[in-house]
């Protein structure tokens, strides 16, 4: 799988630079109608977010118009699949500049599913284009909705399956759960993109051009809207990292206990397969799974609440649900906080991540021997205390990222 990742950037480059040399030698058909979708695919990369599935939803949409044009006002476009990658590519660079000048520029792997999945596009369309096929089709009415439907459908699980291969090969999470996750994305924002897309075709093949202003608009206010939101869940999930670490400004935990405890569940959450909604509460309740410690006289030693007796433990865990409970988190985060002590068959999946990592990070110690006699415990615990499936992929996650505490590494 490793492979992967250079093959398809490299097979968005060879896509890129063909199909730019192509246009430069044959010439730019319709220039006006290029120079406008690639105005509108720059509009949408300098709008971009800062994260997401689909970070530039408007020059997403931009592109997959182009690739879907097989009229202007009436008149044949004729500007085939090279002139569609070419604009597509030259509006996403253009965008990206400013982007770029801050240090914040789209990922190589952004920029290779943005290529690869225009060309799809325009190679399942433009032919039919300039065969003359659309045109039939289109005095038919239902046929040309029914063809273009299919072609959104194919074009979305083309882009969700780069997604996916992408990520893997990235970061070496299964794959199956990362397709899931992709797919469930595609009823989101890859809905509105697909649906842009296809009705900006259309009215320009009726109107012109001047249906472009009028169909970006409602997508750029709603990506810059999106925008707004992604900044309120950056501070929400700093707000609630600050409160976690009020157990250790206060002596209670270790430094960083609750930060490598998070980000390693969520690691396991992934290797697990839980989807992405269920993992923000994993992270959020790993983050806070110690707070309950504040309200304690006498701290726990060192903060390791894996060598208390289970007792103290569900004690401990339900004061940290209370505590949670006041703090206006999801009433989710409580539950996984609350039953994190519980004897493992009775809790949910994101408890028994907590509870398996935050024992190994209590028990594994500085070094990588020790790492090795935490997991081995935990391995010893499964017959009661820890789920096996949990600790296996806590294992595996080990292995793969080679998670050191001593460096300060944890697993992406």
């Amino acid at each position: 799988m490793t492979l992967i990742g250079p093959f398809v950037r490299g097979a968005a480059l060879a896509a890129g630079a063909g199909s730019l040399g192509w246009t430069l030698w044959h010439g730019v058909t319709q220039p006006g109608v290029a120079l406008a979708f690639g105005v509108l695919v720059a509009v949408g990369e300098v709008a971009r977010r800062p994260s997401g599935r689909e970070p530039a939803p408007l020059g997403a949409a931009a592109a997959l118009a182009y690739a879907l044009l097989g009229q202007t006002a009436g008149q044949p476009a004729g500007h085939g699949v090279a002139q569609v990658v070419t604009v597509a590519v030259a509006g996403a660079l253009a965008g990206a500049v400013p982007h770029l000048a801050r240090g914040r520029g789209p990922g190589p792997d952004q920029v290779a599913r943005r290529v690869l999945t225009t060309a799809f596009a325009a190679l399942c369309w433009q032919p039919l284009a300039a065969s003359g096929a659309v045109p039939a089709a289109a005095a038919q009415g239902p046929g040309h909705a029914l063809l273009l439907a299919l072609l959104l459908v194919l074009t979305a699980l083309c882009d969700a399956v780069l997604a996916a291969l992408l990520h893997r090969a990235r970061t070496g999470h299964p794959y199956g759960p990362l397709l899931r996750d992709e797919l469930r994305g595609l009823l989101g924002i890859g809905s509105a993109v697909c649906a842009t897309g296809a009705v900006m075709a259309l009215s320009v093949a009726v109107a012109g051009l001047w249906a472009l202003p009028v169909l970006a608009l409602p997508l750029l206010v709603t990506q810059l809207a999106f925008g707004r939101y992604a900044a309120v869940r950056r501070t929400y999930r700093q707000t609630i990292a600050c409160l976690a670490r009020a157990t250790e400004v206060a002596g209670y935990t270790p430094p960083g206990h609750a930060h490598r405890v998070a980000v390693l569940s969520r690691a396991v959450g992934r290797e697990l397969g839980l989807p992405r909604e269920d993992l923000t509460v994993l992270e959020y309740a790993a983050l806070m799974h110690d707070i309950g410690q504040l309200s304690l006289v006498d701290p726990v030693r060192e903060g390791a609440t894996a060598l208390l007796p289970p007792e103290e433990q569900r004690r401990i865990a339900l004061l940290g649900g209370a505590v949670v409970r006041q703090t206006g988190v999801p009433a989710d985060v409580a539950v996984v906080v609350e039953r994190q002590a519980d004897p493992y068959r009775a809790q949910p999946p994101a408890a028994r991540i907590v509870r398996v990592v935050n024992a190994y990070d209590d028990l594994s110690g500085e070094t990588a021997q020790g790492g090795l006699q935490a997991l081995e415990h935990l391995r010893l615990g499964t017959a009661r205390d820890y789920h096996p499936a949990v600790v296996e992929a806590l294992g595996r996650v080990l292995a793969r990222d080679g998670y050191v505490r001593v460096a300060g590494r944890v697993p992406g």
